[in-house]
């Protein structure tokens, strides 16, 4: 019989051996972090974390993210171990083509996965996130004796990740938040992939930590699993801080050779190098993958307190059902995934907006219709990055998302809603990086549509979080605003040239451009019912007619991402005029204005092309019919990609250059944005 102490041993070199056992044989991967860190990642999984491996989407399960994804074999280690979906047989295949085991850890793709992590920093963020919404859901759905919503975040960081500009940005929102229930262990190696930290990393990250307003401990050997231990208890007894446990390691540990080098940071220890360490450290050098019956029996006691922990998690549901039936069900549905997750009646009060000839700007238009979805649609929360007064997204009355009690004390909200986690508003700060990465986190987390808006021109600070939502097939949502070169004044350095093309270069995001206050509403409803893959609105600054749908198409053709908004006069049109946005306004000028000049004009609205690449090769030969060579597109912005839908014989008025400081309408019209040259451009296709 086995001390516990001795079980321990074993389970922590299993955890290294499996982890390293999988990357020398792929002879691809990151052997030091699970040799360092799995002491820190046993003790956390085996006696903290509250998970249920055989339902791993359990709502309240307790959320744990690999940030430093790069150790993804100890993660897949510690799946395989504790009773997930995950065979031995795909750890022996990692990294391998058709294996559930990647370089590193996806969302969807391996059971108990919960965010696709690997770009460092990320995951930081995403677990600020996930954090925030177990908040919110918990401040809005507990009562008295009844925690529905009670779970913790935690999270394995590392040099890198705490290096890169989204984990500072995330770090600092989080301690103003008060998060006291995200817990991350900081793998302190002091080694990154290229050299020791001390070439470039030597402030003293737990002061760092401290003026965020974080609470911060040391525990100076990461082997000793009873210190890690009381770090992990202290950090859940602090309920007003958010925790980061700096965990001193050793990259490698136990690797005669290479222990403490940037060589076992990134590729396999080779054979010889293996075979030491495993002897170093007491371990059979044969077979590999070699898991010891007292090891694997006590990783499989994690599955059955999960499994009791569940059962008692439903039977109070059941009684929470009974005492608050309307709550329970609203929270029901907010624990849904897809479409399932819509309540019903969520678009009853979307406007229809009058014909105007002034008409308003689409970012005005997009508040309105987002105060009219809110009220209906509880699971809708989100803010800007310090931008509501510019990008109209504050919800009216719904409060906002702040820590109470001291900070917040008989403050009232900036939207009249008060202060509390059960707000809708986020304040995010002048942080859209972090902001991506937290809406991340809040969609994986789930009972959250999280939207967030900035100025179009700064999607770029956002990028990476952005593919990483496509990626995962993320329910977000993007208000972006001040689309283009109109926006006028500030110039160059705020006008957005090439951001759209770049965002229609995503896989799996879907931009919509809507060309007024009616398309608006429609590109919300696919915003909300778009429920596998996260959309970007991209909105104006300035008015933009709303047209008058009884002598044009009705604006749900949106939904299928182009629509011929208006036929020629005799239904045989010799020429297409396409366009996005605001400047469907302009080809509608032009149609009237090439009618004096006899020519026949078809207008097709395109606000979206992933959409309209979805649909039938029918439709899409209706709305473009490859008879009609003569296509003239018109988009202010870069002309890349337009060329797909114009042909060879088509042209594009566009913006392959930078932008000028002066009124946008001065701006438009000096860079070609006019019904003269577009009716100039057009005829000219036809005698082409």
């Amino acid at each position: 019989m086995l001390s516990a102490a001795a079980v321990d041993e074993l389970c922590v070199n299993t955890l290294r051996f499996l982890s390293v056992d999988a990357v020398q044989q792929a002879n691809s991967g990151h052997p030091g972090l699970p040799l360092g860190a799995a002491p820190m990642a046993y003790v956390l999984w085996t006696r903290f974390l509250k998970h249920h491996p055989v339902n791993p989407h359990w709502f309240d399960r307790d959320r744990f993210v690999l940030s430093a994804g790069h150790g993804s074999a100890l993660l897949y280690s510690l799946l395989h171990l504790t009773g997930y979906d995950l065979p031995l047989e795909q750890l022996q295949h990692f990294r391998q083509w058709g294996s559930i085991t990647p370089g590193h850890p996806e969302r969807g793709l391996t059971p108990g996965v919960e965010v696709t992590t690997g770009p460092l920093g990320q995951g930081f963020g995403n677990g600020v996130g996930m954090a925030m919404a177990e908040a919110n859901l918990a401040a809005r759905y507990n009562r008295d004796g009844f925690d529905m919503v009670d779970h913790f975040t935690y999270g394995i960081v590392s040099d890198g990740d705490l290096m890169e500009g989204v984990a500072s940005e995330a770090a600092s929102l989080a301690g103003h938040l008060q998060l006291g229930k995200l817990i991350y262990l900081y793998d302190d190696n002091n080694v990154t992939l290229s050299a020791g930290t001390d070439i470039t990393f030597t402030e003293d990250r737990a002061r760092r930590f401290d003026a965020y307003g974080w609470h911060t401990q040391s525990v100076e050997d990461g082997n000793d699993l009873a210190a890690i231990e009381r770090a992990l208890c202290a950090a859940r007894a602090e309920t007003r801080r958010p925790s980061l446990i700096l965990v001193s390691t050793h990259l490698g540990y136990g690797s005669p050779n290479k222990q403490d080098t940037f060589e076992a940071h990134g590729s396999p220890l080779g054979v010889e190098e293996l075979r030491l360490t495993k002897r170093n450290l007491g371990w059979p050098e044969d077979p590999p993958f070699y898991i010891p019956q007292p090891a694997r029996l006590h990783f499989l006691e994690v599955a059955d307190r999960g499994e009791k922990a569940e059962a008692e998690w439903l039977d109070k549901f059941s009684a929470y059902e009974k005492q608050f039936p309307e709550l329970a069900l609203e929270l029901q549905q907010r624990m849904r995934s897809g479409m399932t997750a819509v309540p019903a009646g969520w678009d009853q009060d979307i406007p229809q907006f009058p014909a105007d000839v002034k008409g308003m700007a689409t970012r005005v238009a997009s508040g309105k219709v987002m105060n009219a979805i809110a009220p209906h649609f509880p699971a809708l929360i989100g803010g800007s990055a310090d931008l509501d007064p510019s990008t109209h997204t504050a919800l009216k009355g719904l409060g906002d998302f702040e820590p109470s009690g001291v900070n917040a004390r008989d403050r009232q909200g900036s939207n009249g809603g008060g202060w509390s986690y059960a707000g809708s508003n986020l304040h995010f700060g002048v942080r859209e990086h972090a902001m991506g990465a937290i809406m991340n986190g809040m969609a994986a987390h789930g009972g959250a549509v999280p939207f967030g808006a900035t100025f179009l021109i700064f999607s770029d600070y956002m990028r990476p979080s952005i593919r990483l939502a496509a990626l995962m097939g993320l329910h977000v949502v993007y208000a972006f605003t001040h689309d283009s070169i109109a926006l006028g004044e500030d110039g160059s350095t705020h006008q957005p040239v090439e951001q759209l093309a770049s965002l229609r270069a995503v896989p799996r995001l879907v931009v919509i451009r809507p060309a007024d206050a009616n398309e608006t509403a429609s590109a919300w409803r696919v915003a909300v019912e778009t429920c596998d893959r996260p959309v970007a609105l991209v909105l104006t600054r300035q008015n933009v007619p709303t047209l008058d749908r009884t002598q044009f198409a009705a604006a749900d053709g949106l939904q299928r991402g182009a629509y011929i908004l208006a036929d020629a006069p005799n239904s045989k049109p010799e020429l297409i005029l396409i366009a996005s946005g605001s400047e469907v306004a302009l080809i509608v000028a032009a149609q009237q204005q090439l009618l004096t000049q006899n020519v026949q004009a078809r207008i097709v609205s395109m606000p979206s092309w992933e959409l309209f690449d979805g649909q039938s090769q029918e439709y899409r030969d209706m709305v473009l019919p490859p008879s009609i060579g003569a296509r003239l597109a018109v988009e202010a912005g870069v002309a890349q990609g337009w060329h797909r839908y114009v042909g060879d014989r088509g042209d594009v008025i566009a913006v392959d250059h930078f932008g000028a400081s002066a009124a946008g309408e001065v701006v438009m019209r000096e860079y070609g944005f006019t019904v003269e040259n577009v009716c100039r451009r057009a005829v000219a296709l036809l005698h082409s």
